[in-house]
């Protein structure tokens, strides 16, 4: 937990006597309380660039197309109640290896809005609403039950609510793409940040990423089961669901080529890679699954000196300039799906910057 360092000498007096009391502190009952009190308005995080949301090119978005994402249309959408609809049997939990992912027999239209309100219920706001992609990305939010209920806060409630933080903070992706059955798959995705001192001194801090947290995950998983009208019960049970062993993914080199090997179907290897590119940050313009391809942008930051995402996997130490669009291509090949990186043209790369692409998509696979 850190303090702002705006504290007044009166808070700072207050503080001390609370401390002097000897009170021990409780951590709040609940798992997740992203709701700000006190009206208090999130300031944004000073982030790396390679963390910051690019603005949507819709170079790659065919309206009306029968299998690409933006398939889902921008058309109006009936006036449907934003509240769970009795029927239970229609949501359960499909999971592989750490991944979860809701399987909803309902259309797009209508769990949309369900989804929509969801996120807004639980305190967060949106960067990216866009129904035409079927994708909800929220603003960095905080989690305010990781910080402990002492006496201080317990005594003097929101006066000194502000100047508490838990020094992380969170934000989640939902993508909603339609199945095969005519109902939709729902994945949710977690990126976080935490703050760190900059040096030995302690005087100032910076944002730098911490892995993904599958709990998280699985927790708003969980609750927004709870949403689609699932009893809790049955949605413990879904997600405490023994595990299914991960299989091995391999990165390989095949003459000029450097492909990822994945041992599974097309279908699982899909919302494998698909998962995989919302927690790593990538900007996922469009997808087309008939075509096995997903259109996006990367910013290649690999300074040794930015503690951003990419900046403390890679060594080399001179960044691109902006973002680079690329396909992620997958196809089947025997009993595998084979993943490459090509250009925006359509031709396989084999670059350093491709390399760590599938580098990076191998490390959160395995």
């Amino acid at each position: 937990m850190k303090i702002s360092f705006a504290m007044n000498r009166t808070t700072i007096a207050l503080t001390t006597l609370a401390l002097l009391s000897g009170c021990s502190s409780i951590m709040d009952g609940d798992k997740v309380n992203y709701k700000s009190e006190g009206g208090t308005k999130v300031v944004p995080l000073d982030i790396p660039p390679d963390l910051s949301q690019l603005n949507r090119d819709t170079r790659y978005a065919v309206p009306g197309g029968p299998v690409m994402a933006s398939s889902m249309g921008v058309r109006s959408t009936p006036v449907i109640a934003t509240t769970a609809a009795k029927q239970v049997n229609d949501v359960r939990i499909e999971r592989d290896g750490k991944q979860r992912w809701l399987v909803v027999n309902r259309s797009a239209d209508v769990v949309w809005p369900l989804v929509q309100e969801f996120w807004k219920e639980n305190g967060f706001t949106y960067v990216i609403e866009q129904q035409q992609l079927g994708l909800l990305e929220t603003e960095w939010a905080e989690n305010r039950a990781k910080i402990p209920q002492d006496f201080i806060r317990r005594s003097l409630g929101k006066v000194l609510d502000g100047l508490y933080s838990s020094g992380e903070r969170d934000k989640f992706r939902t993508r909603i793409e339609r199945n095969s059955t005519g109902g939709v798959d729902i994945f949710v995705t977690h990126r976080g940040m935490s703050e760190e001192y900059k040096d030995q001194s302690k005087t100032s801090t910076l944002w730098a990423a911490r892995p993904s947290d599958p709990e998280l995950e699985a927790e708003f998983l969980s609750r927004l089961m709870l949403k689609l009208g699932v009893s809790a019960e049955q949605a413990k049970t879904g997600i405490t669901a023994q595990e299914i062993a991960a299989n091995k993914t391999t990165l390989l080199t095949r003459g000029d080529t450097t492909l990822l090997s994945i041992p599974d179907t097309f279908d699982v290897a899909w919302r494998r890679v698909g998962l995989a590119l919302d927690r790593t940050g990538f900007t996922v313009e469009d997808r087309d699954r008939a075509q096995g391809v997903y259109f996006v942008r990367y910013v290649d930051i690999i300074s040794k000196d930015d503690k951003g995402f990419f900046g403390k996997m890679f060594s080399s130490s001179k960044p691109e300039t902006g973002p680079v669009k690329y396909r992620i291509a997958l196809r089947k090949a025997d009993l595998a799906t084979e993943v490459t990186v090509q250009n925006a043209s359509g031709a396989n790369e084999n670059t350093p910057v491709s390399q760590r692409i599938l580098k990076l998509l191998a490390d959160d696979l395995r």
